[in-house]
């Protein structure tokens, strides 16, 4: 068993796969007061990740809260389902959402109404929908490290030849020394998203929950190979193309949460900008142009170049995917539409839903009077990336 692990483990690490013909893992090792990325750096990430978590609850508590109080951000009072044994059994175990026909069955089981028993669905729904407040925390540490990222790597890069001709991210490859900068920028962004991995089950959780796990992982995997093989120079460039946008994202969904409509829309409209252009044009025809048809010029192709470009594609779907998304959002906010959903969010349900309530008054009900000058808008704001 060991001898067969040892072959498989000698396979895998072979120069060919990772490297052009006539370069390899020597080519990486430490000489003459040059250091180069290791993978062992890697588990530094662990604790890193740990840290970010522990940093985020005292973040949560000590700024974010007092902030959401001083913007005015309220939870509105839920009214609890009463307890049923029948009823709670069908919700955790068959559905949240019972067809019409099994209403009237619940309803004997349960000795409610069929309109008690769709008001007690509603109700218990409710309760397991995040908080406005909560987001309003989540939004808001975001914010803060996607801001701070962005400044970090553009400190990191702004003085590099490959951040003007991208070209110049191959030159010299595989044996380029590692910059202070690029291994503190790495460590960050790659602890930073294994937190968000480490923490999704306890996030608040959208319609896009499973393109969210996707894009964590691949993004993980993508930092860690691009560090392994040493595609720094790319990676650092890709990673900063992200953070761009990030942090326009997080700061529409802090005013969202508050009712600032106007702030709102207009930190949305200046993010859908920056995210199309940095997703959509820079990315795939100046970066992944750089990654995938300038190398051919240079190498062979080798199972390295297409295992790295191949996860640059699945976080280009998925650009393309939310784009759709933020698309149909902005539209929502042209002149005649007023408020901002996210198409990814579970909206919570009035008490009055489907129950015979007015059309006029539900409409009211739903888009709510004026609060300090601002329309109320929908909570569900989500972040793209």
């Amino acid at each position: 068993m060991l001898s067969t692990l040892s072959r498989l483990r000698e396979l895998l690490w072979q120069d060919w796969l990772w490297f052009p013909e006539g370069l390899g893992w020597a080519d990486l090792q430490d000489h003459d007061g040059k250091v180069f990325p290791k993978m062992a750096d890697l588990w530094f990430t662990i604790p890193v990740a740990l840290c970010f978590l522990l940093v985020r609850q005292v973040f949560e508590r000590t700024v974010a809260t007092p902030v959401a109080s001083l913007l005015g951000v309220k939870d509105k009072h839920r009214v609890s389902a009463a307890p049923n044994p029948a009823l709670e059994a069908y919700f955790c175990r068959t559905s949240k959402h019972p067809q019409q026909s099994c209403i009237e069955s619940l309803s004997k089981q349960s000795g409610y109404s069929a309109r008690q028993v769709q008001r007690w669905f509603r109700r218990r729904r409710n309760h397991d929908r995040p908080s406005k407040v909560k987001k309003f925390k989540e939004a808001s540490w975001r914010f803060t490290f996607y801001l701070l990222a962005f400044f970090a790597g553009l400190w990191a890069l702004i003085d590099k030849p490959w951040f003007y001709d991208m070209k110049e991210m191959w030159n010299g490859f595989p044996k380029m020394p590692l910059l202070p900068s690029q291994y503190w920028y790495y460590m960050l962004e790659l602890g930073f998203y294994v937190s968000l991995l480490l923490s999704i089950a306890t996030d608040v959780k959208r319609k896009d929950f499973k393109e969210q796990i996707v894009h964590h992982v691949a993004t993980i995997l993508l930092i860690s190979f691009s560090w392994l093989v040493n595609y720094i120079r790319a990676g650092t460039l890709i990673m900063l193309v992200h953070d761009t946008s990030d942090s326009l994202m997080e700061s529409a969904k802090m005013f969202n949460y508050a009712g600032w409509r106007r702030t709102c829309n207009m930190c949305f409209t200046v993010f859908a900008a920056v995210f199309i252009v940095t997703r959509l044009v820079i990315l795939p025809f100046w970066i992944i142009h750089t990654t995938w048809v300038y190398p051919l010029t240079l190498y062979p192709p080798f199972f390295g170049f297409y295992f790295f470009n191949g996860l640059l594609i699945v976080l280009q779907c998925l650009h393309v995917f939310w784009a759709i998304l933020i698309l149909r959002m902005v539209v929502k906010f042209l002149p005649g539409n007023h408020i901002v959903a996210d198409e990814r969010s579970d909206h919570e349900e009035s008490e009055t839903e489907d129950e015979g309530v007015d059309p006029a008054r539900k409409d009211q009900s739903k888009n709510g009077h004026a609060q300090n000058g601002h329309t109320p808008l929908n909570n569900n704001h989500g972040k793209m990336e």
